[in-house]
């Protein structure tokens, strides 16, 4: 293992996310808000870090394997967790514990979206534009930009791109160079949030929130600068705004950069998973549309249709905004809202969860067990659309799913450990470790009531779901460490 190189490129990224906290200082300058020390101190406090880390080990410039990827991407959201954590726990007010403060600086970086905090409009305007730069940042992830812009990683970022890019098929490549694609892909991700950001401003949002909202939706991240989350703006223009962009951020990306290079939109409709995407979105909202009717939950279908299409799509997509209790929704809606979250976004998005591509694939999967109990002797091959999967994909679907599944008990086990009821742990653990946010229970609001130790164990959850398990576990193998 070269623990050298990896601490340097530890220290080049961490010198890296110093950067960002420059942008929560003039926020507070802008508002007058008297908030921007704390940001000051944590630049300073990641800026020194970051050097000391790298300047000893400045030359040790060896390309990596993938076992240093995978560790690094690793170690790098542990660090990073930590160093988001310094301004939370620097600010006065809200005055928060170190487990409350590593918490939120994770949910937000995961793109979970669960916070502790109560009263998030009386927070300072810098941290309210923290806390969605975090969600922003981790929603394409950090390596991925890192990649981009610091050529200084060499060949191994080829490694650190597999390990960071979320989906089943990770040595496909937009462009020959892994620089090139991380760039396109931010560009995109950049050019997105600028045109959610204008919408939202159009839509009646206010410059300031119209920005805060853009970061998370696009990160399908599910901050909110109200505690009420959209539903404070009571605007079906707003809701609407939301839903197209976070079905244009669940997609995989590679598709808008195919768009995008290639001015052709046909692609989109050629692939299986974008139309295995639609039609699980469109049934989920017509399910609760009908349902939430057929109780006259709502004054009139108008608002129930609102209502169903975005808390279906935010909970589905993993984005967890809420514009109402979807909790006090007719006992089947919840459950069946929280099980969609396991199926998330596409692959190559900004969602979580299972990915639509490996639901997809399990779906067909088990249907060629049904074929060939009918007929033994044929011979049945997975199709995704036109093409075959290899029997290595489909193998490797079904392992992340046992796997997935084996952690979600766990976590699920040791939350039940620490006196939690069975509804909230069941909830909780879904909510993060498919990077959703809200669940049922205790935690449909904030997870301030959780027990220190639970809120531990969500953090790791939250890990699990970013790296997508296989990532995180890998380190746990001894083999890994052999070589």
């Amino acid at each position: 293992m070269q623990y050298q190189a990896i601490i340097r490129i530890l220290g080049l990224l961490v010198a890296l996310f110093s950067v960002t906290m420059i942008l929560p200082v003039f926020v507070s300058l802008i508002y007058q808000d008297g908030s921007g020390l704390p940001f000051v101190l944590a630049f300073l406090t990641c800026i020194i870090t970051g050097i000391s880390f790298w300047y000893p080990n400045r030359h040790f410039k060896r390309d990596l394997r993938a076992k240093e990827g995978f560790l690094i991407v690793a170690l790098f959201w542990l660090v990073l967790a930590s160093f988001g954590a310094i301004p939370f726990i620097f600010l006065e007010q809200p005055n928060m514990s170190i487990t409350d403060a590593f918490f939120e600086s994770f949910s937000g970086l995961t793109t979970t979206g669960a916070t502790v905090i109560e009263g998030i409009e009386f927070l300072p305007k810098s941290m309210q534009f923290y806390r969605q730069q975090l969600q922003w940042l981790g929603g394409m992830g950090i390596i991925v930009l890192a990649v981009a812009i610091l050529p200084l990683l060499g060949v191994g970022g080829m490694q650190l791109y597999r390990a960071e890019t979320p989906g089943p098929v990770k040595d496909s490549k937009m462009t020959p160079r892994i620089a090139e694609t991380a760039k396109q892909l931010w560009f995109i991700y950049l050019g997105l949030t600028i045109a959610c950001a204008a919408a939202y401003w159009l839509g009646g949002m206010d410059v300031f929130n119209a920005i805060c909202h853009s970061f998370s939706t696009i990160a399908i991240g599910g901050f909110s600068t109200h505690d009420t989350s959209l539903g404070y703006y009571n605007s079906p223009v707003i809701n609407i705004i939301c839903v197209v962009f976070l079905w244009i951020a669940a997609l995989n990306f590679a598709l808008h950069f195919a768009a995008a290079s290639g001015r052709n939109l046909k692609g989109y409709w050629r692939d299986p998973e974008f139309k295995a995407f639609l039609v699980i979105q469109f049934a989920l909202i017509a399910i609760c549309f009908l349902v939430l009717v057929h109780y006259d939950y709502y004054d009139s279908a108008e608002i129930a249709l609102d209502q169903a299409m975005f808390q279906a799509v935010s909970i589905s997509t993993t984005a967890g905004f809420a514009t109402t209790d979807f909790s006090a929704w007719p006992v089947f809606l919840p459950i069946l809202l929280i099980f969609s979250s396991f199926i998330g976004g596409c692959a190559g998005s900004t969602g979580g969860g299972l990915k639509v591509i490996r639901v997809f694939l399990l779906f067909l999967q088990g249907k060629r067990e049904i074929d060939r109990l009918i007929h033994p002797k044929a011979v049945y091959s997975v199709k995704l659309g036109d093409r075959a999967m290899p029997d290595r994909v489909v193998e490797a679907v079904w392992g992340f799913f046992a796997a997935y599944a084996i952690v979600f008990v766990i976590i699920m086990l040791a939350l039940l450990g620490t006196g939690m009821d069975d509804i909230t742990a069941f909830t909780a653990t879904a909510a993060t470790l498919n990077n959703l946010g809200p669940g049922l229970g205790d935690v449909a609001g904030t997870y301030a009531s959780v027990s220190d130790s639970g809120k531990w164990i969500l953090v790791i959850a939250m890990l699990f779901g970013r790296l997508e398990v296989f990532s995180l576990l890998v380190l746990f193998s001894p083999t890994f460490w052999r070589s």
